[in-house]
């Protein structure tokens, strides 16, 4: 359908009244952290308190927040489910387990499928919680505590689609979501569990689930000279661009790469080859412990300008490599910081 024209159209500044959009959301965002008090933390400490999963309802635009919200749930650490306000009268409340809390989303509080389920939930949940506008509605009185972030002017030029409401309740949801995770102390190894896939999956993967290992690495001691150690050394798989060097105690001690060789061709250092390739290896190169993350080792190849980089056990020996060939397409831009295990930077690559 398309809709005629209308006289402001000639004069309408449409990038300003966006900004106004945006701003005046901000804005209510502002009014209603400043709003918060104790029946935030009521909230929190009902749902902390539970032994089951969070059953999250509500009807229209405010179903759409609950999605959201049981997803940022389940990466953090709060188990939670959506429940169809719908459908729940018609069986789907037999979902509902008496250790989980009902949380219910409603701006005016008295949206009338909701209501109809505070008797049930009431009998067949261990709690009843609600997020509104309205402090004296059906939904707010009836909860075991409700969340109230008071009265907020839509966005919305006819005053009428749900806007800044909406934003209001999934920032709120959010600002439940990590309260309850740092409540929980949910910590980054846990969140990379519950996202093994895509980018963000790969990103807060440990090194050890990328690195090359065993067969795939060359190896060789410090001591043998270049022409011994490209004679000796064997790899099968994925060819990488650097042999690892190591001393007497398999420790690792430096780094010598298919560009160090090719440097000694262009230079005529015809000798160099018959003495130890300690003498032209790179020494105590950069590494990383297993456990390290792959978006730290992403930061660093790209940071560095490297294109391997060992790994190390505790005792400092080679246990694997990663080679950027093999990383190609993992963006380490956008990651979030978080406790990471320390860098040992203990020499600096050629340049």
């Amino acid at each position: 359908m398309t809709f005629p024209a209308t006289a402001r159209s000639a004069g309408f500044d449409r990038l300003a009244f966006a900004c106004g959009v945006l701003r005046s959301e901000a804005a209510s965002l502002t009014v209603v952290a400043g709003r918060l008090d104790r029946s935030f933390e009521k909230v929190v400490e009902v749902i902390l308190d539970s032994r089951g999963r969070v059953a999250v309802t509500g009807i229209g635009k405010s179903a759409d927040v609950g999605q959201k919200l049981v997803g940022t749930f389940n990466s953090t650490g709060t188990r939670a489910y959506q429940l169809d306000a719908t459908r729940a009268v018609h069986g789907d409340l037999g979902m509902v387990h008496p250790d989980d809390v009902a949380l219910l989303l409603s701006h005016s509080g008295e949206s009338e499928e909701l209501v109809r389920l505070l008797g049930p939930l009431q009998k067949l949940a261990a709690a009843v919680v609600a997020v509104t506008s309205n402090a004296t509605s059906t939904l707010a009185r009836a909860a075991d505590a409700a969340l109230v972030y008071g009265p907020i002017v839509e966005a919305c030029p006819l005053s009428l689609a749900p806007s800044t409401s909406t934003t209001v309740m999934i920032a709120l949801g959010d600002a439940l979501a990590f309260t309850l995770s740092e409540s929980r102390q949910f910590t980054a190894e846990q969140f990379a569990e519950f996202h093994p896939a895509g980018s963000l999956g790969r990103q807060l993967a440990t090194v050890e689930q990328y690195m090359r290992r065993g067969s795939e690495l060359r190896i060789a001691a410090a001591s043998d000279s270049v022409r011994q150690v490209f004679a000796r050394v064997r790899h099968s798989g994925r060819r990488t661009g650097a042999v690892m060097l190591a001393d007497e105690a398999g420790r690792l001690v430096g780094l010598f790469t298919d560009s160090d060789l090719a440097r000694l061709f262009e230079s005529h250092a015809d000798a160099a080859f018959d003495r130890p390739i300690a003498d032209v290896m790179t020494r105590n190169p950069i590494t990383l412990p297993r456990a390290a993350r792959m978006a730290e080792a992403l930061t660093l190849l790209r940071a560095r300008k490297i294109s391997e980089l060992p790994v190390v056990d505790e005792d400092d020996r080679p246990v694997g490599m990663l080679d950027i060939t093999d990383l190609i397409g993992i963006d380490p831009d956008g990651v979030p910081s978080a406790p990471r295990p320390a860098l040992r930077v203990v020499g600096h690559p050629r340049d």
